[in-house]
């Protein structure tokens, strides 16, 4: 078994695989403050109600995260917690087989490097990479398999908070479909404004990335992924896949090519 952990500004997931299958995955919220012994009585906690995990051991680890406080944290469990356990955390060194063509290839998170080799192992390139997290994050991967850059816009949730905040008249709303794209009321004005808005501006977005990374812009494969991908998937046209694992399944992979013989 290989337990995967991706940590996000706001949510971490993990994914347990057996093979190259996910057997069972986990959402939690990512807490800086959390110790190493905190963190890791949630994780065997989580693991310890899973049949399968009970009757086999966890025998890699694959990390990444965009919080270097619980990246600290986590360095520790697996230290303590793990030690006989073979761990590799995606960092500067770490061999993933992605060519990050950017002025400073140091500035691009984990998440999106991992990301890319995912998206061009599964589906190839030329393809877009668009992550609904705490930012909404669009990454460009060419034919070669190459990272050739991206763009980052507020995310969804963030935006409704500061909606929310900045309004005098408005309030903090659930993220549904509204009825209508024109709202009757405060709440469903909101909800369009957000469910559309984004759709549209992912839209946007890739048809103005595509032309850029491809001759024939239909050639270009988009995949959504995030936690909050399937609020505008059936809004937005431009999206192709959506593998809610993909950030999951670049971790098994850097593993893969990382792991001791």
């Amino acid at each position: 078994m290989l337990l995967t952990i991706d940590v996000g500004n706001t949510q971490t997931t993990l994914g347990l695989f057996d093979g190259e299958e996910v057997v069972e995955h986990w959402r939690i919220s990512t807490d800086p403050r959390r110790t190493a012994d905190e963190l890791a009585v949630l994780l065997q906690g989580l693991m310890g109600n899973h049949t399968a995990v009970r009757e086999a051991a966890v025998e890699g680890l694959a990390i990444c995260s965009s919080v270097p406080a619980v990246l600290h944290e986590l360095r520790e469990v697996t230290r303590r917690y793990y030690g006989d356990v073979p761990a590799v955390i995606v960092e500067p060194g770490v061999k993933t087989g992605v060519h990050v063509l950017m002025d400073n290839p140091k500035e691009v998170g984990a998440d999106r490097i991992v990301n890319a080799l995912a998206a061009n192992h599964l589906y190839g390139g030329p393809c877009i990479v668009v992550d609904f997290g705490t930012a909404t994050t669009f990454d460009a991967v060419n034919a070669r398999g190459d990272y050739v850059g991206g763009a980052i816009a507020p995310g969804i949730e963030i935006s409704v908070e500061a909606l929310g905040v900045r309004g005098a008249q408005l309030r903090k709303i659930e993220l549904a479909r509204p009825r209508n794209v024109i709202g009757k009321n405060t709440v469903e004005g909101m909800q369009s404004g957000i469910l559309y808005g984004f759709a549209g501006q992912v839209d946007g977005l890739v048809e103005r990335m595509a032309r850029e990374l491809a001759k024939d812009p239909d050639d270009v494969q988009v995949i959504a992924t995030g936690g909050l991908a399937p609020l505008v998937l059936g809004e937005a046209g431009t999206i192709d896949v959506h593998e809610p694992w993909l950030t999951l399944i670049g971790l098994r992979l850097v593993y893969e090519r990382n792991r001791p013989s």
